[in-house]
């Protein structure tokens, strides 16, 4: 199984992570990651995080998902993103980023485990 990337670090607005750098956002999964680029597929903080999001994570074979909702929690979960997650049968995490970051930092060692890490608002 190819892990994911630990999180080596967090603080407002950088995300530094192993083997890829600093980042503002993330987009994280077993075997790599990259920038999380919301223009990809229209996110914005409302609704928020979309299935179209989460899909990759799945994608890559994670089957437990860590959702971060931003420093101060102004990043929302769409219901289809939950619901979505829930029918292809992953756990689900949703925290304030650096709860996010530590929950995903633990299961990285035994899960395949993705994640989206948002480090501002």
């Amino acid at each position: 199984m190819s892990k994911a990337p630990r999180i080596l670090n967090i603080e407002w607005g950088r995300i530094e992570v192993e083997g890829l750098g600093t980042l503002k956002d993330a987009k994280l999964y077993p075997g790599g990651g990259r920038a999380w680029d919301w223009n990809e597929t229209g996110t914005r903080h409302r609704p928020g995080i979309q299935t179209a999001d989460v899909a990759e994570l799945v994608a890559a074979g994670a089957t437990t998902v860590v959702l971060s909702r931003g420093m101060d929690m102004v990043l929302e979960v769409t219901p289809e993103a939950l619901a979505w997650l829930a029918e292809q049968g992953v756990a689900v995490h949703v925290a304030q980023t650096r709860e996010a970051v530590a929950t995903y930092n633990e299961l990285v060692a035994t899960t395949p485990v993705g994640g989206l890490f948002h480090s501002t608002c």
